[in-house]
């Protein structure tokens, strides 16, 4: 009986409705206007800083080859949910099969994930740069950086091809309508009518290794470059490492805070308006904020973009 129960719940009704943040808003057409916006401006934005990145000789630096990695991440990211999202607004359609559900949320893991780590290792390298520079260049070479960010991706892999298979495999013979804009575990596991208990628990365990982890390290490698500038007598010394490390710390800020309200805290505190508020936090508004933090704030970017403007005029004028 339960086999047969298993396989309607999987078949007769494969699709899920998404009952997104337009149908909260009073004003949907609006709405969809900002995020298309919002999301032109973060694929223009991490576009061009990956470009960047790869084309200025002086931008071949460890960090850099890091923030184009967290870049790529962050397009990905977007790209995930957001043009289904308007899309579907556009269309009048709000259906989701659940092999596209799967995909979207393996996705989601996978690169949430690896930017959870990638972040820590952001962090790391801000440390060896500030209070280890003579061996810099040895403790960050080349291929420590390939291998760093290779295992971040890694990572987040295992944590998408551990979570997705368990929560698509639980049998949902609930209301199909996932109260969020895209599929994120905890709104799919609201759906299910079987004990999740043990599952909710195995989650917690991962949120804890793929947050608290990088956390730790982030906060030891801050502690030991607060103690570096404290030391510091040069003033360009101290401005140039607040500057390179607040940017950072915005960035943490407003991901891992997310992140822990999604996944760690007790569903007591969560609404579905409430996760669809933070989850367009870390989803839609950090991917845009990125680039424009690492750059603005950022000397040698802009230098890159002056260059790059000032070749640019020059050819046009020669022509």
């Amino acid at each position: 009986m339960d086999k047969i129960t298993w396989l309607t719940n999987h078949t007769d009704h494969s699709d899920f409705i998404l009952v997104g943040i337009f149908s909260q808003s009073k004003q949907p057409t609006l709405l969809c206007v900002i995020i298309f916006v919002v999301f032109l401006m973060a694929l223009c934005g991490n576009t061009i800083l990956i470009l960047l990145i790869h084309y200025d000789v002086h931008l071949h630096t460890p960090m850099y080859f890091f923030i184009s990695h967290l870049s790529l991440m962050d397009m990905m990211y977007i790209f995930v949910a957001v043009p289904k999202m308007l899309v579907d607004q556009v269309m009048g359609v709000n259906k989701i099969s659940a092999p596209e559900c799967a995909m979207q949320m393996f996705l989601y893991l996978t690169i949430g994930g690896s930017e959870c780590f990638l972040l820590a290792t952001m962090a790391y390298d801000r440390y060896v740069a500030i209070c280890h520079p003579l061996h810099y260049p040895v403790l960050l070479n080349h291929m420590v950086c390939h291998l760093l960010a290779s295992g971040c991706w890694f990572l987040g892999l295992v944590d998408g091809f551990t979570l997705t298979p368990i929560t698509m495999t639980f049998p949902f013979c609930r209301s199909q309508k996932i109260h969020h804009f895209f599929c994120e575990v905890p709104a799919i596991m609201k759906l299910s009518c079987s004990d999740t208990s043990l599952y909710e628990r195995l989650m917690y365990f991962c949120c804890v290794l793929m947050l608290l982890i990088p956390v730790a390290v982030i906060s030891s490698s801050y502690y030991f470059i607060l103690l570096t500038i404290h030391r510091m007598n040069s003033a360009e010394g101290w401005k140039k490492a607040f500057t390179t490390c607040s940017s950072h710390m915005m960035v943490i800020i407003l991901y891992y805070g997310a992140s822990v309200y999604t996944y760690m805290l007790p569903s007591s505190y969560h609404t579905p308006e409430k996760d669809m508020v933070v989850s367009v936090l870390y989803t839609i508004l950090t991917p845009v904020l990125n680039p424009l933090i690492y750059s603005l704030r950022n000397k040698d970017v802009t230098r890159a973009i002056k260059k790059i403007l000032g070749v640019s005029s020059q050819k046009r004028l020669k022509s």
